[in-house]
């Protein structure tokens, strides 16, 4: 069959020279430089037009009605109502009243060619685009105008659809209002952290002062926080003081190099303007100021949201808090501090703070106290490292030894000669580098006894016989962070490391528990709109330890608990049958040489720690405890078992 000749394309009436007459072979296939720009010429008129189509069918939504925003409402574990917060705290100002450094500022930090650029960055969206194709977040990147669509007209998800509003509203909005107008509404919605919405509320949050008083210095400042005030925020913390300063330096540069600033007047400028202290809402008072600041940083490591979400309103949190308990542990502290502490009379008294958290087996945070009052005293006592935890320590140090000591009994002993003895008398090889000379011949026969009267010379005995790696190996498995532990040298085992109490409590649930434990949490759900947000739910059970190692323990500190309890005279004298049944404590000694007393105990199906520490405000480093309650008080250790005590029979 004769094949058919391959006939010119038509497109109605026009006739297409193609495949091209007059040529032969692969040249036929081949199209012209007329075709070709032909065909480029017909792409971007098709793009052109379809953009056009697009730009006309996008239009400007009605603003945000923030009136029909609520807030954040945080439930007890009982699911009664405990606080709502969200309240917007937006004053609208106008350009005028807002200070030229502002102006400069903002545009240096956010978006430097805002006065000439057509309200949309190119390169923003592509990189958005290219993060979506591979399957990451929305990328940054905006410019000014289209961070007001986005904070003003759209919602804050970050997804390829509201992107893509985004930019055409911003072209739109850059054809209706001017910069001034834009770069106003843009001061006037953004989000500055602190519960400030606007420029206006943002000086009032940092300063003390309204917008139109702010100095260049201050300006940089407000406008480094833009860029997140969560990293940027410098009562954050040390790493978001260190980038506030790094970014606020940089703004500072970038108005020199872009002109709104001279040399001169940037040198004025070499002290960074500390702002002042954060305050919180009065309805986060007392404890609960505490309560919400652990339910929001498990909110944010669960499910990515940020305080501004949470700020912005519409959630429903469910969090894990016992309010009897919360209140029983609240009086508790203020009892004891009442009769035993008196910072009038004694100025070892003054500057004491307290901490203490209670957590069930499966690691739920039941009650916390966090310091006297969240209004005045912002850092949360109960969730804060940064206190040595001194002998409390000691139990997971025994637990390693069980654990890994190839051999080692609660019945095992060192003696004189620095030698590691067994129930039995055979005696197994000398620690590491320990030596008659370096031992007390004053050592308890057995590991039990070390750990019932706490002696230090056996414990840094036991940590260079295991490995201290391996000490820190199982205290991370018990549920201590990392960072948290110092460093690994002989004062280790002895408890120099500086974990939080709620963490405390979470790993001694483990030797009530059978070696088992699960990472603490504060939050069982959280509801948006009807919807449950992802990443909530019971933490899973994790093994820190065999269950022999952790009963051996746990029968230990059940003698350590009636030792120290019926010492202090607090407890046993005054519970009823079987309340103690199931008791068992850890502690800081009176011969600990740290700046710190604790008392972890176990009953009632709770472990709670509650921690004791002397610091003072604007001071990084902690004041000695010795003389706290007076001279007969040592160095004020008997006060957490105390506060532990009365909590307990509550």
């Amino acid at each position: 069959m004769a094949r058919r000749p391959i006939r010119p394309i038509r497109l109605r009436g026009l006739r297409v020279d193609y495949p091209r007459r007059g040529r032969s072979n692969w040249r036929r296939w081949v199209p012209s430089w007329r075709q070709v720009l032909s065909g480029i010429l017909l792409g971007f008129g098709a793009l052109a037009g379809l953009f056009a189509v697009v730009y006309a069918s996008v239009d400007i939504p009605d603003e945000n009605a923030e009136a029909r925003r609520q807030g954040t409402v945080y439930y007890w574990a009982d699911g009664s109502q405990m606080v709502s917060v969200g309240a917007v705290n937006r004053q609208n100002v106008t350009l005028a009243d807002i200070p030229g450094s502002v102006e400069h500022a903002v545009i240096a930090a956010e978006n430097e060619t805002f006065y000439s650029d057509s309200g949309v960055s190119a390169k923003g969206i592509a990189r958005a685009a290219v993060s979506m194709v591979e399957g990451g977040e929305t990328q940054g990147g905006s410019t000014i105008t289209q961070q007001y669509v986005k904070n003003t007209y759209l919602s804050q998800e970050q997804s390829a659809t509201r992107k893509f509003k985004e930019f055409f509203i911003s072209l739109k909005l850059s054809n209706k209002q001017s910069k001034e107008e834009i770069l106003q509404g843009y001061l006037n919605t953004s989000w500055f952290g602190r519960g400030a919405y606007g420029i206006q509320a943002a000086a009032h949050a940092y300063y003390g002062i309204p917008a139109k008083d702010l100095d260049p210095s201050q300006a940089a400042l407000l406008a480094a926080l833009l860029k997140g005030a969560e990293q940027y925020d410098p009562a954050g913390g040390k790493g978001n003081h260190e980038r506030a300063v790094d970014r606020w330096k940089w703004i500072l540069d970038r108005q020199v190099e872009n002109g709104a600033m001279t040399k001169a007047e940037r040198a004025a400028y070499q002290k960074f303007p500390e702002p002042k202290p954060a305050a919180k809402p009065t309805s986060l008072g007392g404890q609960t100021g505490y309560l919400v600041d652990i339910a929001n940083k498990y909110i944010k490591k669960r499910s990515g949201l940020t305080d501004k979400d949470l700020f912005r309103g519409g959630y429903r949190v469910h969090t894990t808090f016992d309010k009897a308990r919360v209140g029983q542990l609240e009086r508790a502290v203020r009892s004891v501090r009442k009769r035993d502490l008196d910072p009038k009379k004694r100025s070892e008294d003054k500057y004491v703070e307290v901490g203490a958290a209670s957590v069930r087996a499966d690691g739920a945070v039941v009650a916390v106290y966090g310091g006297a009052d969240a209004i005045t005293h912002f850092a949360n006592n109960a969730d804060t490292a940064g206190v040595p935890v001194g002998s409390a320590f000691k139990p997971l140090v025994l637990a390693a030894a069980l654990q890994h000591g190839g051999g080692i009994t609660l019945d095992s002993g060192y003696d004189s000669a620095g030698r590691l003895l067994t129930g039995s008398t055979r005696a197994l090889p000398a620690s590491p580098g320990v030596g008659p000379d370096q031992v007390s011949v004053a050592v308890p026969t057995t590991l039990r006894e070390a750990l019932v009267e706490s002696a230090n010379t056996t414990f840094v005995q036991l940590g260079k016989h295991i490995g201290l790696d391996k000490v820190k190996e199982l205290a991370v498995a018990a549920g201590l962070h990392e960072e948290s532990l110092a460093r690994l040298d002989k004062s280790f085992p002895l408890g120099t490391s500086t974990p939080s109490a709620v963490r405390m409590a979470d790993a001694y649930t483990a030797f009530s528990n059978d070696g088992m434990r699960a990472d603490p949490y504060s939050v069982t759900k959280v509801i948006q709109d009807g919807k449950a947000v992802e990443g909530f739910g019971k933490p899973e059970p994790r093994r820190a330890m065999d269950a022999s190692v952790a009963n051996d323990v746990n029968s230990t500190l059940g003698m350590v608990a009636r030792t120290t309890l019926g010492q202090d005279g607090t407890f046993t004298a005054t519970a009823k049958p079987g309340a103690a049944d199931d008791l068992s404590a850890g502690a800081t000694d009176k011969d600990d040489r740290m700046k710190s007393a604790w008392f972890i105990g176990h009953t009632k199906g709770l472990t709670t720690a509650v921690t004791m520490f002397r610091s003072k405000p604007g001071t990084p480093q902690l004041l000695g405890m010795q003389g706290v309650g007076g001279p007969h008080s040592g160095r004020g250790n008997v006060f957490p078992l105390r506060i532990w005590s009365a909590y307990a029979r509550s």
